[in-house]
């Protein structure tokens, strides 16, 4: 055997790693721009974000993010759905971890008030978008999508909670969910114009809340 056979690399030697396909690169770029746009996107909100705008806080020039974003709304939409889609698994250790009821309750309302206070800008854009899809068409499927991914992530801490009471939950999970929600945005708006006891105020109001949920 010649010196050049016995040293030829096979293919695995000669390509160290696998390439990512350029679909797999374009998604991940996608996300990159996401999340450099969603701080921008939280604090200015709906009506006053711009591609150009997005791409002024961000590492990433207008042509840049133009190009992986035909425009805003998409990017809005593509942004609070990357977002939204962390948010739905926030309560699956709450879920799986609670033995009883008083526990399980007791770990949600300390997810919500994290939540809260760390990630109020983000909770702020989802509301100004659903809003918004109230008059945008456009807007108005994703955020029926997402909606209805919170809708069931809320039915799962509160029919969990029902399971370890031995009871049933009274409400369906639209009432459920209406109900826990309408708490956190008034929270939110709360804590938004500096009542900083706002966070602590929901953890009690969703514990005397939930019990109030289930079949007496």
């Amino acid at each position: 055997m010649s010196a050049s056979a016995s040293t030829e690399a096979s293919p695995e030697v000669r390509r160290p790693y696998a390439r990512q396909a350029p679909a797999d690169r374009h998604d991940d770029r996608r996300v990159q721009l996401a999340e450099s746009a969603l701080k921008t996107l939280g604090d200015l909100g709906y009506a006053r974000s711009s591609l150009r705008e997005i791409a002024a806080n961000s590492p990433f020039s207008h042509g840049v993010v133009h190009y992986y974003f035909h425009d805003k709304l998409e990017l809005i939409i593509f942004c609070v759905r990357h977002y939204k889609s962390r948010c739905v698994h926030r309560y699956d250790a709450v879920v799986a971890d609670s033995r009883t009821p008083e526990e399980l309750v007791e770990a949600f309302g300390d997810k919500l008030v994290e939540t809260l206070r760390e990630e109020a800008p983000m909770h702020r854009l989802w509301y100004d978008l659903r809003a918004q899809s109230m008059f945008e068409a456009s807007l108005r499927e994703a955020v029926t999508q997402i909606d209805r991914t919170l809708e069931d992530m809320i039915w799962r801490v509160v029919s969990t909670y029902a399971e370890l009471s031995g009871t049933q939950v009274l409400p369906t999970s639209n009432a459920a969910y209406g109900l826990l929600d309408g708490v956190f945005q008034q929270a939110l708006l709360a804590f938004g114009s500096g009542d900083d006891d706002a966070p602590e105020r929901l953890a009690g109001q969703v514990r005397d809340l939930m019990p109030l949920l289930l079949v007496r």
